[in-house]
């Protein structure tokens, strides 16, 4: 049998393991793909062909009930709290704690003393718990090992969400129900479409005032651009919430018992939620039709769904990324989360239904993908995805899509070829470790004592596999920093540690200042970062007024013809390079705006110092002209030049290319761009006109508005430039009840005037020589 769309690579014989599938799930058919020997794709040429690997009979039952997932979602929606519930009712944890609790506990996945003081998750956390779930077409019960990872809302840590959805095979997108999508629900929801990870939706905060879950799944559908319905309908609102309806099995669910631990389930439906609960189930129904066949069809000859045959259709159509069921309820008050675990299990994917591939490093860039699969058997192929300073030394969070990995063994660094030993391995809980001896595909976990990058990956040595690594934004805010009194090995161990553990965290000295300048995705997150290295390595910082991360361009094609000459006596150094540089727009695949192009025909420039003319163009973009700061959206190209039998060299043509860009940029139109931010401000509504002014005095220009209730929502482009001081003043004219968030959209020229500020003030830095 062959599949027909995006797993169409995948296989599978019957055997008899396929008929203990069948067995375990009745939905198994649509995922006859989890037993399957992988087969690659015929390639032309003398591409390899890799050996197939099947799922033994205990892979299928291991996989088929595990799940990796994470919790994402916008600051302040709820995630650590309902992570802390997960714990709770799954038995990891004694007690709940809250957040910001007057017990100065603080709730389990934020371990960090910052994280319980300012009450926001900084670091990304793992855990793990096994669940008991009930299977939604046949009311059984059945216990699932899940995976967690608890990831911050800020956008400053957004390489926290990034790495662990990276690694992940489903998520739970977790919203306000009251201030529903937000500017950093955006973002997650871009990052989970770029790894492809299916999600469920939990509308959290169903107690608050003004609760409204319809207008936020409307918001989903909307606003984010996928399908979607609810699930449940609540009994009860706002702080008369006491349990759902459950629209798939027909039940009305209850929380009793001190901290919601005893579910109490009722064929009998409320009277008053009933005619909303039945509009909302033939909304689900039509809301499916759209993206699954076999309930389209149901829908035409106007027949109702069994039960599963309506949970089998939504855990294809999510598991497909068509679609997103919706469940509510309320994280604090112990409502419903029972329910979401249950649809955890039931509707996310396991980790042999996530399409997995890898790339061949002994073929060309080029080549197609490889397909992995969840096999113990097959060649171990693993992520580092993160990496940490622990007691113990470094501490590698690991995930192993293929093969297994056992204490002990020996593993070989894909970039590199280093073979290193695994002397310890560990299931993380939070801040906790769990000594394991053996790890097997699908699963997450941490290693210690092994030397390597955010990305990396690690085999057997018997393959040349690599997985590919994570998107990373760029910096966009910097700031000098010192420490106080006389300078200690602490202060450089401490930056070491910090850009090794986060790719978003920048160091470098200034060549000219000869300052430490920091640099990240926000002033929080570098706030953050000075007071670590405060409180975990005793050196006392001092930090510098914030400073933007400019970037200069050009606007036009200008030609160069150059000539270096030096006579030093001996052999002197000449090079001659003619071309032009022009505008580059950024290239969606590779990210790259700047290219280097050789285009010199009959041996005008030997071909050993077409390196050094490159070289040379990168370094000429490291620093312009006109502000000092980094050149982007450029491309150069070498059409002809010149060189002597004796005076050229590579550095002759390097510092002959570095002088042609200068002098060509300048008759280029060159522009200084700056960072354009998303801000999105949340106050009351009495307060609109005042919080609109605000933004309007900053040179912001407003995208979009909306009211609801008491409470209104605008979202502005803002010059981060201009950003700077926005939180006091936010604070002012809300009487301290407005709050905002920023996220980097893109870089833009600033006013002339500005620009002319800008090169006046960086002439006064120059040496008198260079002016």
């Amino acid at each position: 049998m062959r599949l027909r769309g995006p797993l169409s690579h995948l296989s599978f014989r019957p055997t008899s393991s396929f008929s203990y599938w069948l067995r375990v799930s009745s939905c198994a058919r649509t995922y006859a793909s989890v037993a399957t020997a992988i087969k690659p794709k015929p390639t032309e040429g003398d591409a390899p062909v890799y050996p197939s690997y099947n799922l033994s009979e205990a892979d299928e039952k291991r996989l088929r009930f595990q799940r990796n997932i994470g919790v994402s979602a916008h600051i302040d929606s709820g995630k650590t709290t309902l992570t802390e519930r997960i714990l709770y009712y799954t038995g990891r944890i004694r007690d709940i704690h809250e957040v910001r609790g007057r017990d100065n506990v603080g709730a389990k996945m934020d371990s960090m003393e910052l994280e319980r003081e300012k009450g926001i998750t900084i670091q990304s956390a793992a855990t793990f718990c096994d669940w008991v779930a009930t299977m939604p077409d046949t009311g059984e019960k059945e216990k699932y090992a899940i995976n967690i990872i608890d990831t911050p809302g800020h956008v400053d840590f957004t390489i926290e969400v990034e790495r662990a959805l990276r690694v992940l095979d489903g998520a739970i997108l977790v919203l306000c129900a009251v201030a529903g999508v937000q500017s950093q629900t955006t973002t997650v929801d871009r990052q989970m479409r770029r790894y492809n990870v299916p999600r469920i939706s939990f509308i959290n905060k169903m107690d608050r005032p003004g609760a409204n879950p319809w207008r936020v799944i409307n918001q989903i559908r909307t606003k984010l651009k996928i399908p979607a319905a609810a699930l449940q309908v609540p009994i009860g609102v706002e702080d008369q919430l006491r349990g759902v309806v459950d629209l798939v099995r027909w039940k009305a669910i209850y929380n009793e018992g001190e901290k919601g631990t005893t579910i109490v389930e009722s064929d009998e439906i409320p009277a008053e939620v009933i005619d909303l609960a039945k509009e909302k189930r033939r909304e689900l129904i039509e809301q499916l039709a759209e993206v699954d066949d076999e309930i389209g069809e149901l829908l035409i000859m106007d027949e109702d769904p069994t039960t599963a045959q309506l949970t089998c259709a939504i855990r294809r159509a999510t598991v497909g990324l068509k679609f997103s069921p919706v469940f509510l309820g309320s994280a604090v008050k112990n409502t419903a989360v029972q329910p979401l675990l249950d649809g955890v299990c039931t509707y996310l994917p396991t980790p042999s239904e996530a399409i997995m591939t890898a790339h061949d490093i002994s073929q060309p860039t080029s080549a197609p993908p490889v397909p992995l699969v969840a096999a113990a058997a097959a060649p171990l192929v693993a992520l580092a995805f993160k990496l940490e300073e622990g007691r113990f030394g470094q501490l590698t969070y690991m995930r192993v899509y293929q093969g297994s990995m056992r204490k002990g063994q020996f593993i070989y660094h894909a970039r590199t070829g280093k073979k290193v030993k695994v002397p310890r391995l560990v299931r993380m809980h939070s801040n906790e470790m769990e000594d394991i001896d053996e790890i097997g595909p699908g699963e997450i976990c941490a290693i210690f004592g092994v030397e390597c990058a955010s990305g990396d990956t690690f085999t057997d040595g018997s393959t040349t596999f690599s997985m590919t690594s994570m998107y990373v934004p760029e910096p966009v805010v910097s700031l000098a920093l010192k420490p106080l009194g006389q300078e200690t090995p602490n202060f450089s161990r401490a930056l070491n540690r910090f850009t090794k553990e986060d790719p978003t965290f920048r160091v470098h000295i200034d060549k000219d200042s000869k300052e430490t300048i920091i640099s990240g995705m926000g002033e929080l997150h570098l706030d953050i970062y000075a007071e670590r290295m405060r409180r975990e390595y005793k050196v006392e910082c001092v930090t510098g007024k914030p400073r933007v991360a400019f970037r200069e361009t050009i606007s036009q094609r200008a030609d160069f013809h150059y000539t270096h000459k030096k006579q030093t006596g001996g052999a002197g150094q000449f090079a001659r390079v003619i071309g032009y540089i022009e505008p580059m727009e950024k290239d969606e695949e590779t990210g790259k705006d700047v290219a280097f192009e050789n285009s010199v025909i009959g041996g005008n420039i030997p071909t050993n110092y077409i390196p050094g003319c490159e070289k040379g163009f990168y370094e000429a973009l490291e620093k312009g002209s006109l502000s000092g700061n980094p050149i982007s959206g450029c491309r150069l190209v070498l059409t002809d030049g010149a060189f002597h039998s004796v005076d050229s060299s590579e550095l002759a043509f390097r510092l002959a290319i570095i002088g042609a860009f200068r002098e060509a940029f300048a008759k280029a139109a060159p522009l200084i761009l700056e960072p354009i931010m998303t801000v999105e401000v949340v106050a009351p509504s009495e307060f609109q006109s005042a919080v609109i002014g605000g933004i309007n005095q900053r040179r912001g220009t407003i995208v979009d508005s909306e009211i609801r209730e008491d409470e209104f929502t605008a979202i502005a482009e803002v010059a981060l430039n201009d950003m700077f001081g926005y939180s006091s003043a936010l604070r002012g004219v809300t009487q301290g009840k407005g709050e905002f968030s920023m996220e980097y959209k893109t870089h833009l020229p600033v006013m002339p005037q500005v620009q002319k500020e800008l090169e006046t003030s960086y002439k006064k830095t120059m040496p008198q020589s260079k002016k």
